[in-house]
This record gives structure tokens, C-alpha cells and sequence, in this order.
């Protein structure tokens, strides 16, 4: 256990993305903000998603990395909206990347899905349901892209050293891991942001996904429900916990998104939330 006196032996800073759309995690700047929405609904909406989250980004002062999925592999309902698949998904994402100069990350669900996913991603993402699945770990360190592995919900904090050893054991160091709640009974997950300070603890950069921790995993019956008017309030006592970074869905209407949308943030309360964020970050930071 950390003293009080003890500084934090925490991996040095990582740039993710390079030229002047680089961003950085775990350094003297800012919080490191992974903003998007859940899916890509099509094409024309997530060009017009990124777009505006750079507006709304480059007027406040702040970097970002966008996000979108291109399929949601473990949806509620076989009904349910998938997506584009990887490689048209990919490759638009790769596109928004070069032309508004920002990084990009999705979610890959296969080794197979990594490697094509590398061409044009620059932080691949492991979901939580598959963080321990070493073929996929193992695909996604050898590319050389950045990784983030989401914590799965059936995991304690200190297990994520066992993750970081695989990735390591690749030859992967440029890795951070993302932190989305617990599950707690049925249909009901728990951000213990305790949970934060140990992962940091351990010598780790740690993001703290404000959506997902505000799902109630299948408890729409066939969809997913959710507490999005909480998202904002966990993502500000993160923030204040010490994480390196905040992951936030957002749409420009969640009424209607085709995916989780009772998590995600409207478009428009963004810009207050991140100016808040901000604000507590350097506050703790000092």
C-alpha cells in the first residue's frame, strides 16, 4: 500500500496519434478525453459527430480522441443494430483521423479484427467482456498500436496487472486500461473509484468510461437501459479520484441513438462537462 509520502511509480506518458493531432495520457496536461458515439449509425452521422466534437473541442482549448464502433458485437437482442463491420468502419474512421487530424479508436472483437483494424486505427480497444482472451490481447500488442483494455465487469482492480503482463509479454508498452463499473447484482453495475486510485497504484494509466458505468446491462428486457443523468456526476468524482482520463459517449439526440443511448451524454451538454472536467483535473494534478 501506497504512503502519503510516497509518490506513484506510474509508466511514463503516452502519446497517442502523431504530427499536431497527437494527444497525450498520464502527462502534465490535461485530461485525456475519448469522446464519441456508441456506433456508427452511418456514414454521414459520424463525420457530422466528429466534426462538431472538434468544434466544440478546438473552441475550448482541448484534445480528444474520437470514438465510434463499427459493430456491436454483444448486443442485447439479435435484432439489434449492428454496424458497418470492420473494414468499411476502419477505413472511415481511418479517413476522419486524417482529415481533421485527431486520433481514432474502436472497439475489435478478434485477432483477426485487430490486424485489420491496425491499417487505420490508432488506439485499439479490447472490450471489457473479452479483456481476458490472450489471442486477442496477443493480436492486438503485435500490431504496435496504443491499446486500451476496458476492465471487465467481473474483475478487481489489481487483476489487471495479470492483462498488463500478456501485453508486455507481446511487446506492448504503450497500453492504458479503462475502467466501466462492477457488476452488482442483477442488471446494475457499481463505480467504485476506489478502484482508480489502485489501478495508479500499481504503476498504470487509467481511464474512466462515464457511460458505461451508468448501464443497466440488459435491463430494458431486449435492450440495454440506463442512468445517463448520472454519467456526468461519475465522471466529475473520477476526475477528482485521479484518473488520467474520461471516456464519453455522446449523441446529438440519445432518445434516438441505434446504441445504449439512455448512457450517452447529449452533444450539447458536452462543452460545460469538459470545462469541468478540466478544471477538476488541474486542481488535483497540482
Amino acid at each position: 500500500m501506497q504512503s502519503f509520502d510516497q509518490p506513484f511509480l506510474i509508466h511514463p506518458p503516452l502519446t497517442i496519434g502523431t504530427g499536431a493531432g497527437s494527444v497525450e495520457i498520464g502527462g502534465t496536461g490535461g485530461p485525456l478525453f475519448i469522446l464519441g458515439p456508441c456506433v456508427m449509425e452511418s456514414e454521414e452521422f459520424v463525420w457530422k459527430m466528429a466534426r462538431e466534437l472538434q468544434k466544440q473541442c478546438k473552441a475550448l482549448g482541448f484534445s480528444f480522441v474520437f470514438k465510434a464502433s463499427y459493430d456491436k458485437a454483444n448486443r442485447t437482442s439479435v435484432h439489434s443494430f449492428r454496424g458497418h463491420g470492420v473494414e468499411a468502419g476502419c477505413k472511415i474512421l481511418g479517413e476522419i483521423g486524417r482529415e481533421l487530424s485527431i486520433p481514432v479508436t474502436t472497439d475489435v472483437h478478434s485477432p483477426q479484427e485487430a490486424e485489420i483494424a491496425a491499417q487505420w486505427i490508432d488506439v485499439l480497444q479490447i472490450p471489457a467482456f473479452l479483456c481476458r482472451q490472450t489471442d486477442l490481447i496477443e493480436a492486438a500488442a503485435r500490431t504496435g498500436r496504443t491499446v486500451n483494455v476496458k476492465k471487465g465487469q467481473f474483475l478487481a482492480p489489481q487483476d489487471v496487472v495479470n492483462i498488463a503482463r500478456k501485453l508486455q509479454a507481446f511487446g506492448c508498452e504503450n497500453f492504458f486500461f479503462t475502467e466501466r463499473g462492477v457488476s452488482f447484482g442483477y442488471h446494475n453495475l457499481v463505480a467504485d473509484m476506489r478502484s482508480l486510485y489502485w489501478i495508479r497504484e500499481l504503476g498504470y494509466r487509467v481511464v474512466f468510461d462515464a457511460t458505461h458505468s451508468v448501464q443497466r446491462p440488459g435491463g430494458g428486457g431486449d435492450r440495454t437501459s440506463g442512468d445517463g443523468i448520472l454519467a456526468p456526476v461519475l465522471a466529475r468524482a473520477a476526475v477528482a479520484a485521479g484518473c488520467d482520463g474520461v471516456f464519453i459517449e455522446t449523441h446529438e439526440d440519445p432518445s434516438v441513438a441505434f446504441s445504449d443511448g439512455p448512457n450517452q451524454v447529449p452533444l450539447a451538454h458536452l462543452p460545460v462537462l469538459l470545462s469541468q472536467l478540466s478544471k477538476i483535473h488541474a486542481l488535483v494534478r497540482t
